[in-house]
């Protein structure tokens, strides 16, 4: 794997990954969660190039000045990575919050999206909606009362009992934010972000004009099928795919997600 880092014009210094030869894909990661998570479910597809930046405060990027923590931010510091490797245009899109950086780039900047990746999208339109306040619980139980303590609040937080019961995968990542490295850098990340949105209308993702691929699965808190069928009939002509969920096979879930990213890469490089 190779990568790198490059210092925006604030001066954050964030790190990247960009592997392999061939059409390029922003291919980003979730809320808290680093390159791991984006490789895990990323096929081994020749003819690829996988990059995925490292959003502020996440991974070995700097956290910077924590006002820009936004959705909005992470999509410009995206574009000014592919600006970076000199690259005009690629295939974009992500997880949960990269499903939401890929869907702002494809339709603030259409020209340098040449297809979208939504996958378990946490977002449509609407700034913090009610199934990502969860998000927002752990950043005030750690900011107000600590890690250990805070985590002994946790599990008893009536919300996470309603997560559990759904996702218990969900559930599992919301205890980890408790092992977080930098406690600091949680609380700014998880106060923030989860209350906005996208910042894209319906009507605009309704103008989109690019092939499109949704991921979404059942058994899931944070990332609705709901959300994802919404999604999928808004952004015309898009490709629906329903994937094992984690909490049930996770297995299957990584071999289905790989599967269904493979065709639709692979046809969008047999296009080009």
């Amino acid at each position: 794997m190779s990568g790198g880092a490059f210092t925006t014009t604030d001066g954050a210094r964030l790190a990247f990954v960009d592997e392999g030869h061939g059409l390029p894909v922003l291919w980003q990661h979730g809320l808290g969660a680093d390159r791991a998570q984006p490789a895990e479910v990323f096929p081994a597809t020749d003819g690829i190039r996988r990059i995925t930046l490292e959003c502020r405060g996440h991974g070995r990027s700097e956290l910077g000045d924590e006002s820009r923590l936004s959705i909005a931010q992470f999509a410009d510091d995206a574009l000014a990575l592919l600006d970076h490797l000199r690259i005009d245009r690629a295939v974009v899109g992500g997880i949960s919050l990269g499903a939401a950086i890929g869907l702002r780039i494809a339709a603030l900047h259409p020209d340098r999206a040449e297809g979208l990746v939504l996958a378990r999208p946490a977002w449509i339109d609407e700034e913090g909606p009610d199934h990502l306040r969860i998000y927002r619980d752990v950043a005030r139980l750690i900011d107000t009362l600590g890690i250990e303590e805070g985590r002994r609040q946790f599990e008893r937080e009536p919300r996470l009992a309603e997560v559990e019961a759904v996702s218990p995968d969900n559930a599992a990542s919301m205890r980890w934010f408790f092992d977080r490295a930098d406690p600091r850098s949680t609380v700014a990340l998880l106060s923030r972000v989860p209350a906005e949105g996208p910042g894209i209308s319906r009507a605009v993702m309704a103008g989109l004009r690019l092939p499109a691929l949704v991921i979404g699965n059942d058994r899931d808190y944070v990332h609705t099928l709901a959300t994802a069928r919404a999604l999928a009939s808004l952004v015309p002509g898009a490709i629906s795919v329903e994937i094992t969920s984690k909490s049930v096979d996770r297995s299957r879930y990584v071999a289905e997600f790989k599967a269904a990213l493979e065709t639709f890469l692979g046809d969008r490089r047999r296009l080009r």
